[in-house]
């Protein structure tokens, strides 16, 4: 019987000096849900934060995936816990009207307390595919937004860090872009307005045949408008017929 407490005792210690020597790693947690879209609908982000990717595809609904994952590493034996914090950061869909609004909710204290300027020790990204013709809003904190293809009114709201949009270049977009601590760079034509005290950018294209709007804000970031080329068709060269005879 001591044998078998001593034996039980050793695989105890055994498994404790496996688990303290195996490397830290970090917590993640992913979604991916499929939702119904409204033909020229609205998408609307609010509280969100992190790296946010809109992507327009050809299918008529919307495809959310979250990715939310720790910034420190943990042992085994502190990753269920962290795993279980993980899963109070909330991300819900819903559809109101013909707008599908996505907000974020996560605890304010906790494990997981928030940093200066309302960072998180935690990450969250986004991937959301949606129809081209989508409208989208997003008041989003700190972090990045990239839109890559959309062709409906964009309206960006972001405390801090990028916006970055990739557009057809043969797009028509009325456009107002502002970063009050940061540069403004825009492939399509704008009027460049700069702070007296070289602080803060502005872009604003008035173009009068324009079907779309571009509303961009950052509080303190860079915003990036890049046009999407798209390549001519190769056209192989003809030679014409040589003369008979020659």
């Amino acid at each position: 019987m001591i044998m078998r407490i001593l034996t039980l005792i050793g695989f105890g210690t055994a498994c404790l000096l496996l688990a303290a020597d195996e490397p830290k790693q970090k917590v993640q947690v992913s979604k991916t849900e499929r939702m119904d879209f409204p033909s020229g609908g609205t998408l609307r982000l609010t509280n969100s934060f992190g790296v946010l990717t809109v992507e327009a595809w050809d299918r008529p609904g919307v495809e959310i995936t979250t990715i939310r994952f720790t910034k420190a590493a943990y042992d085994a034996r502190e990753r269920e816990k962290a795993t279980h914090e993980l899963d109070k950061v909330r991300v819900a869909a819903e559809r109101r009207g013909d707008e599908l609004v996505i907000t974020t909710d996560f605890p304010r204290h906790g494990t997981f307390p928030p940093y200066p300027l309302g960072e998180t020790n935690f990450d969250l990204e986004y991937r959301i595919k949606a129809p081209s013709t989508a409208r989208f809003i997003a008041e989003h904190g700190i972090g990045e937004v990239n839109v890559d293809g959309l062709v409906g009114d964009i309206q960006v709201t972001l405390f801090q860090g990028e916006i970055l949009l990739h557009l057809p270049e043969e797009g028509r977009y009325k456009i107002n872009a502002k970063s009050n601590f940061g540069n403004v760079n825009s492939d399509f034509l704008g009027q460049e307005k700069r702070r007296f005290w070289l602080i803060g950018h502005r872009i604003v294209y008035e173009n009068s045949p324009a079907t779309h709007t571009l509303n961009l804000r950052v509080g303190c970031g860079d915003i990036v408008i890049l046009k999407t080329r798209v390549p001519k068709p190769f056209v192989p060269l003809t030679r014409a017929p040589k003369p008979e005879g020659v």
